[in-house]
């Protein structure tokens, strides 16, 4: 299997006018790290962002660890512990950690922070099935 990152990912597509433009870098030891302050238009119950888009995160966090490890792929299984609410608002630690990679399989765990007192806003730990990417050419 093949993939191509043409920038325009829901997640991490800083051609994505819409998605959330994340942006993570390496920080060692199998790590990434990106910061993200929640836009209102990610809205779920008042003052409060969905769920799915904290699952996003954590998924666009496994992912890039892998990357930045040179183990890239497809998450084949993720599963995701909403701890509190994540405010509208507030700016986030989005953490992936590299724990194993196995033949094809790479385990890899992540959470969701806040930035400034740490509190834990979700967690999750995923499988991913490392595959061929290419990232074409983009132009912005």
């Amino acid at each position: 299997m093949e993939v191509h990152f043409d920038g325009h990912c829901f997640g991490c597509g800083q051609l994505n006018p819409d998605g959330l433009q994340l942006k993570f870098e390496p920080a060692g030891d199998g790590t990434s790290v990106a910061l993200y302050e929640v836009p209102a238009r990610f809205q779920s119950w008042a003052g409060m962002a969905h769920g799915g888009i904290v699952s996003l995160m954590l998924d666009e966090a496994v992912g890039w660890a892998a990357w930045h490890v040179g183990h890239p792929g497809v998450t084949g299984r993720l599963q995701v512990s909403l701890r509190r609410p994540l405010k509208l608002g507030e700016t986030v630690r989005i953490v992936g950690r590299v724990e194993n990679v196995r033949r094809t399989l790479v385990y890899v765990s992540a959470f969701v922070e806040n930035a400034v007192d740490s509190s834990r806003v979700a967690d999750a730990t995923a499988t991913l099935v490392e595959v061929k990417t290419v990232v074409d050419s983009i132009e912005r």
